[in-house]
């Protein structure tokens, strides 16, 4: 089911987020896990959610 984006709440985008960590997609987690931050009105609840989804490294390892 296809939504309108103003229509998703902070749940919707935590959901998301938790889906994308267990599909390995941590850059993606965090970015939708800042969307719910954003959402919440509560300064708590939104620096718990960023510090349960943190920025991830931006550097690789290569592996042979």
């Amino acid at each position: 089911m296809t939504r309108d984006p103003a229509d998703l709440t902070a749940a919707d985008y935590l959901d998301g987020a938790r889906e994308m960590t267990a599909a390995n997609r941590p850059y993606l987690a965090h970015l939708l896990a800042e969307e719910a931050a954003q959402r919440t009105t509560d300064p708590a609840t939104a620096a718990g959610i960023r510090a349960t989804f943190p920025a991830p490294t931006t550097a690789r390892e290569e592996t042979d």
